[in-house]
């Protein structure tokens, strides 16, 4: 395993926005209040009062759609208008039924610039689950997914990986349009033991069938902790990582 390169000082200010619009580039004076601590570097966030249960990030290319994934996602919507780039991350909780059980999901919307790479390993940091995301009609977008999927492998050995692809109402449009083949994600999603979907934020084509998968995985990673604890077993560095035991239990 190669070392995880951390940002450095200058990288770690914390760029937040809400999932509406940018806020202005923070003052310099003095009297300017306190950024907002980095996710995963203390308590986990509340949003109205709830505390998240799991954090999950976002990640991939500029354009592939992230934004609208958690728009339909978290407001049952997609924006026809143009998007305003993500900087730095934008935050949203939703919470999801489990059986009789409910799950707080904290969603980072990380930026898909290589501009702020760095300021994504921030939000990344410390993530339960990270659905990494591709445009299908983009061959290149995937290979841009392959390159994150590598560095949640090399620096967040613990989070679950879901791969996602994004815009497939654009493939009943015209079939011609698919820029990666299935069976190859499929293939890919094997070799790293990932979940695949094929989703569309327009229709809505299984988008909360994978934040479920999300949730869903977390409840059982957290029962499967629980019994192991009360009967005392040494699940050592390795299987007591949540992709290992999601994936193996």
């Amino acid at each position: 395993m190669r070392p995880c390169a951390r940002p450095t000082a200058a990288a770690a200010v914390a760029h937040f926005r809400p999932l509406r619009r940018a806020l202005p580039a923070p003052p310099t004076s003095s009297s300017a209040p306190p950024l907002p601590p980095c996710p995963g570097a203390g308590p986990a966030p509340r949003m109205s009062g709830r505390r998240v249960d799991a954090k999950v990030v976002l990640l991939g290319q500029e354009g592939v759609g992230k934004s609208s994934l958690v728009e339909r996602c978290a407001h049952r919507r997609f924006r026809t208008g143009p998007y305003q780039n993500t900087i730095g991350a934008a935050f949203v909780a939703k919470v999801m039924s489990v059986g009789d059980q409910t799950v707080t999901l904290g969603i980072w919307d990380t930026a898909g610039s290589e501009r702020y790479e760095a300021m994504s390993r921030i939000y990344y940091r410390g993530a339960r689950a990270a659905i990494v995301c591709y445009d299908l009609t983009d061959s290149g977008s995937f290979q841009r997914a392959k390159f994150w999927v590598n560095e949640l492998q090399n620096c967040e050995e613990g989070c679950r990986i879901y791969l996602c692809g994004t815009k497939s109402d654009l493939l009943e449009e015209d079939r011609r349009k698919r820029g990666v083949d299935f069976h190859d994600v499929q293939d890919y999603a094997d070799e790293i033991k990932a979940e695949l979907f094929e989703t569309s934020s327009k229709t809505g084509q299984s988008v909360d069938e994978l934040f479920q998968k999300v949730a869903e995985d977390y409840v059982q990673f957290t029962a499967f902790q629980v019994m192991t604890e009360d009967k005392g077993v040494d699940l050592g560095h390795r299987s007591s990582s949540y992709f290992y035991s999601c994936c193996h239990h």
